[in-house]
């Protein structure tokens, strides 16, 4: 089942006759009723975000007639679809949406980050052997900054794009470790691992920042809400500026990393270059975090910018073994 979980995509889908007469409030009212309704049936329901702009690419590609109702069917059902389904599990409406969404900006940036790593490597029997040393070289890097972030929630972000003119690519993930374990992260660490493993395969360069406890950075909400699809709005500072809390756009504190030196959240931060990573000194952090408020991301209260730790070194290509050899 697909839903028009945003009031732009149901004004745009509704010229289809998609909801008849049916305003968007009460277009979801009737869809809980109808989920509710299954739910209680026994029956599984796996959901996905009826978005215009992807609906309307689908129907043009298959040759289907967006009015139809059989167009809605075989879109919720499209089985390229990334990942494993999103089961409804029986949430309010109000609760569901929210993570529904996550979920699907989540797989729009697996999407675009498949698509830029598949260009990269390709998709023969070496770029996949390839593809498949990178994403273990991608994913050993991301345990080593859960382990090095310690006990608590994080939030890691990376920005990165190709060498020559490559689109860019965002995402974000939170990091929670509790009692020396690390916490499951559901889809948004596939979709970060999917990332930062096309930077590393294409050459690209970026920042990578790992943010103290997330749940007093103005980069998260409480719903933590997510991304903006990379189509529609390419870095997630998009959505992140009314997360402050007084509700407007924070800017760079004056006076560099001094005014940062009182207590508030821990920033460490890498460089990415050549495709490959490295630890940024303090100052190169803040000068990042700095870049980021010009764009329009706040500036943590009170952060004070750190080192980052060495990571994983990237495996020297050459003799079949190497990453990208």
């Amino acid at each position: 089942m697909a839903l028009a979980v945003e009031a732009e995509d149901f004004a745009v889908l509704a010229e289809y006759g998609l909801f008849g007469a049916l305003g968007h409030r009460e277009y979801l009212v009737r869809a809980e009723e109808q989920l509710r309704g299954l739910y209680q049936q026994g029956l599984e329901v796996h959901l996905r975000v009826l978005e215009a702009g992807d609906f309307e690419d689908y129907c043009a590609a298959l040759g289907l007639d967006p009015r139809a109702s059989a167009a809605r069917v075989a879109y919720a059902g499209d089985p390229e679809l990334a990942g494993e389904p999103f089961v409804y599990a029986g949430e309010p409406m109000a609760d569901l949406l929210p993570v529904l969404l996550d979920d699907h900006r989540a797989r729009v940036r697996m999407s675009v980050g498949c698509a830029a790593l598949l260009d990269v490597l390709g998709d023969d029997l070496a770029g996949q052997r390839r593809m498949a040393a990178v994403m273990r070289y991608v994913t050993s890097v991301y345990l080593a900054l859960a382990e090095g972030a310690g006990e608590g929630c994080h939030l890691l972000t990376l920005r990165c794009h190709g060498p020559e003119d490559g689109e860019q690519l965002t995402s974000a993930v939170d990091v929670c470790v509790e009692a020396g374990r690390l916490l499951p992260a559901g889809r948004d660490v596939e979709a970060f691992c999917v990332t930062l493993a096309a930077g590393v395969a294409s050459g690209g360069a970026g920042a990578l920042l790992l943010h103290g406890d997330p749940a007093a950075s103005p980069y998260r909400s409480a719903g933590h809400a997510a991304d903006r699809a990379p189509d529609r709005a390419p870095d997630w500072e998009a959505d992140r500026p009314s997360d402050h809390p007084s509700g407007r756009s924070a800017s760079a504190p004056k006076g560099g990393l001094a005014d940062g030196a009182r207590s508030g959240p821990r920033v460490r931060g890498w460089a990415l270059a050549g495709g490959r990573l490295r630890p940024m000194t303090a100052h190169e952090v803040f000068d990042e975090l700095a870049d980021d408020a010009a764009r329009g991301l706040p500036f943590p209260p009170g952060a004070v910018p750190q080192p980052g730790f060495p990571l994983p070194g990237l495996p020297e290509a050459g003799g079949g073994g190497g990453l990208l050899g």
